[in-house]
């Protein structure tokens, strides 16, 4: 059974943001444009190495901008 801890839903949502990103050809500038975000906020959230958790407000801006519905972040 999985856990599903913060840690765990934090990784899978910035791992399908950044999977998602390249599946539409966008660099992380556009993206960081469309969610009136920085380019550094951006890069910090698809680098595993710093400990970003985005709010379900930012999500929910990514996964339109994407224009995905946000469960997709959440799948494996």
């Amino acid at each position: 059974m999985i856990r599903y801890t913060k840690e765990y839903l934090s990784n899978l949502v910035r791992k399908n943001i950044r999977k998602y990103r390249k599946e539409k050809k966008l660099t992380l500038q556009e993206l960081a444009d469309k969610v009136n975000m920085s380019h550094g906020y951006m890069r910090d959230l698809e680098c595993f190495k710093l400990n970003k958790t985005p709010s379900l407000e930012t999500i929910g801006l990514i996964a339109n901008a994407l224009q995905i519905d946000i469960k997709d972040l959440f799948i494996e």
